[in-house]
């Protein structure tokens, strides 16, 4: 842990919080040749062209393929020392004069020597490029040191940025230094395992963290500080809060929900974070009434996360913009808009799939090097591209950017995912007929159908309401239909509703058939949940096939594991069947074989975190799978008496217990 950076050195390395463009590696110390490279990169981090807030140079890490080699190659003490006191008296060449911070460090048992050059107050600066060159204006661009005058306009943006220290590096005139909360600040510190968390001296930590800064004869929090360390932020800038609204589905888009979320703004991306992950309900999980629907979510979380966090980080929080971020969430879409709109330079063709976005200087630097380092953030101009990669892989429409030709807000608009929208119809249905009105409840759904064929949660829904007017030929159009349109991957989930609807209303033999000519490879869940439709279909050998192809899920899964082995234990009854017509060997091998796998899945199930009621079963199918077996009969009054203790309402159990004591008098 480094007791001077912001970030410990092993996570600089390993672009922890840092992007790698922000890092230069130097294996080895020589005055000659490495000295003048750190010097002129040095000017150039203090420069800070693209407003990134510098950077650091490693001393003693090779790299390969723009990344860190580790263990890191190290330096001598030496060395260390040498080349502290040749950047020290070497720095004065620079103009005007910067000293960067110097911090040795120990990475996995190997001394380095990180210069840590955050962006300058002063720019622009020049440097010696060689040993007894001239002076030039170094910038960075990318990972790369350049010379400012030899590339066109850069000097001239450069000198025309000199007015400007970015607003999130002000000083903050009405505040003061206690308005920040040193609670808050450590634990910064702790989570991105810096070292001055071990520092007692409190304004000590805030000035090497750069948050605070000198005015005439006392210190002032800088507006990054606020917006990270106080509690309530919103004080001095307005726009510092998360506005987050939910409207209605039906026409007149009623607001249903709003919530503002204030406090620090990583806490705010935090909690407004989770708050939009909650209704935007991940579907891989069960549903009330069937089985799920698997691989996609309403909004998928990475380009749900990386747009929140951009608005916060590309904003303005000055006093002419006191709009907060605003979070709408409609039936189909989601819009997040902030204030102002992107910095010249970023034009709407740079906002399209595959587009590369240019280089242009961010508007705030602290804010963006802050949720770097906490995890918040990633390496700039790799957000948009990340947000199409998440849509798309999830299945979603294409997502939509735009701002206004004055660049007074930027909007980015994410499509619910299909099964999102066809969701809201189902939770409308089902409040129909809570009400009673069954007719206007299936109105819902074939209406929402007609429009989207291709939705599983739809042609579940339609196919559960025909199942309870006994209209299977419609239920099995609804599924052809699915299987053309829709979605493979959710094909055997609509199949699977089919089956329960045709099990449950007594058509065994359609049931049957639909299980019989499933296709060889199903979702784990779904060959689960076949399994279980055949069981109830009593096709115990179909249900055995299904189970097995299920794989390891069965065993994570006390449900499955029980059902799998009431599934066992009906196919050893049948081999003692088929042993009692004449293969008695070969029948009692496969019966004893089958009666020992249940037993053993039983005994896993009874062992597990699950329902009382569920073990009882366990305890009895035990039972029964021991007087299949001829076990003593203390084994098998033990296994009732448990099942009983669980579940005594049951008066099954007891009936059995009974029946078998009689027998073996």
């Amino acid at each position: 842990m480094s007791a001077i950076l912001p970030i410990d050195g092993d996570g600089l390395l390993r672009n922890r919080g840092v992007e790698s463009e922000r890092v230069e590696l130097k294996a080895s110390w020589d005055p000659a040749t490495t000295g003048p490279q750190v010097l002129k990169t040095v000017c150039a981090f203090a420069n800070d062209y693209h407003n990134l807030n510098g950077g650091y140079v490693v001393i003693g890490a090779a790299e390969r393929d723009g990344r860190a080699v580790l263990p890191p190659v190290g330096l001598s003490d030496a060395d260390v020392e040498a080349a502290q006191k040749w950047i020290l008296g070497n720095c004065k060449r620079i103009d005007p004069p910067y000293f960067p911070v110097l911090s040795p460090e120990t990475v996995e048992d190997r001394r380095i020597l990180v210069v840590w050059a955050p962006g300058s107050d002063t720019k622009p600066h020049r440097a010696p490029g060689a040993a007894s060159g001239s002076s030039r204006y170094w910038v960075r661009l990318g990972a790369e040191t350049v010379d400012a005058e030899r590339r066109g306009g850069l000097l001239r943006e450069l000198i025309q940025q000199t007015a400007r220290v970015p607003w999130d590096d002000r000083p903050a005139r009405d505040a003061r230094v206690e308005d920040m909360s040193e609670a808050k600040v450590r634990e910064h510190l702790r989570d991105t395992r810096s070292g001055l968390l071990d520092e007692s001296d409190t304004r000590d930590v805030y000035r090497r963290m750069k948050i605070v800064v000198r005015i005439n004869e006392h210190e002032a929090p800088r507006n990054a500080g606020l917006l990270f360390f106080s509690r309530d932020p919103v004080r001095w800038f307005r726009g510092a809060k998360i506005e987050v609204v939910q409207f209605a589905a039906h026409i007149d888009g009623d607001v249903q929900e709003e919530r503002i979320f204030g406090g620090d703004i990583a806490d705010q991306i935090r909690d407004s974070l989770s708050y939009i992950e909650n209704l935007s309900t991940s579907h891989l999980h069960k549903q009330e009434n069937g089985v799920p629907v698997h691989g996609w979510v309403g909004y998928p979380m990475p380009a749900l996360r990386e747009t929140v966090v951009n608005a916060i980080y590309h904003r303005g929080y000055d006093v002419d913009q006191p709009d907060p971020t605003k979070i709408y969430l409609y039936p189909d879409r989601m819009e997040i808009t902030s204030y102002p709109g992107p910095v010249p330079g970023i034009e709407p063709r740079h906002l399209r799939p595959g587009a590369k976005a240019p280089s242009a200087p961010a508007r705030n630097r602290r804010i963006g090097e802050f949720l770097k380092e906490l995890g918040l953030a990633e390496g700039r101009l790799s957000g948009v591209p990340r947000i199409f990669r998440s849509m798309k892989d999830n299945g979603s429409p294409r997502p939509e950017f735009d701002f206004d030709e004055n660049r007074t807000y930027f909007r980015a608009t994410l499509p619910a995912h299909p099964e999102y929208g066809a969701l809201s119809a189902v939770r409308d249905a089902a409040h129909l007929r809570s009400l009673g009105q069954q007719e206007e409840a299936f109105r819902r759904i074939e209406t929402a159908w007609d429009i989207n064929p291709s939705s599983a949660a739809l042609a579940a829904e339609m196919i559960r309401a025909l199942g309870e007017s006994g209209e299977y030929g419609r239920a099995e159009e609804i599924l052809k239909i699915f299987e053309e349109r829709g979605p493979e991957i959710a094909a055997s989930y609509v199949t699977n509703v089919l089956v329960e609807t045709l099990v449950t209303g007594g058509d065994m033999e359609r049931a049957r058939q639909l299980l019989k000519h499933r296709r060889a490879v199903l979702p784990t869940e779904d060959s689960i949940d076949a399994a279980i439709m055949a069981r109830r279909a009593r096709e115990p050998r179909i249900a055995h096939r299904y189970f097995e192809r299920a794989g390891d899920a069965v065993y994570a899964n006390p449900r499955a594991m029980l059902e799998f082995a009431q599934t066992k234990i009906r196919l050893a009854q049948e081999a003692r069947w088929r042993g009692r017509r004449g293969r008695a060997h070969r029948a009692t091998d496969s019966s004893r074989r089958f009666l020992a796998e249940a037993r053993g899945l039983l005994e896993r199930v009874v062992q597990m975190d699950t329902s009382p009621s569920r073990r009882a079963w366990a305890w009895r199918e035990i039972g029964r799978a021991l007087n299949f077996m001829r076990a003593p009969h203390r084994d098998i009054e033990d296994a009732y008496r448990r099942a009983i203790e669980l579940l005594p309402e049951e008066s099954r159990f007891t009936r059995e217990l009974e029946g078998i004591r009689t027998r073996r008098r």
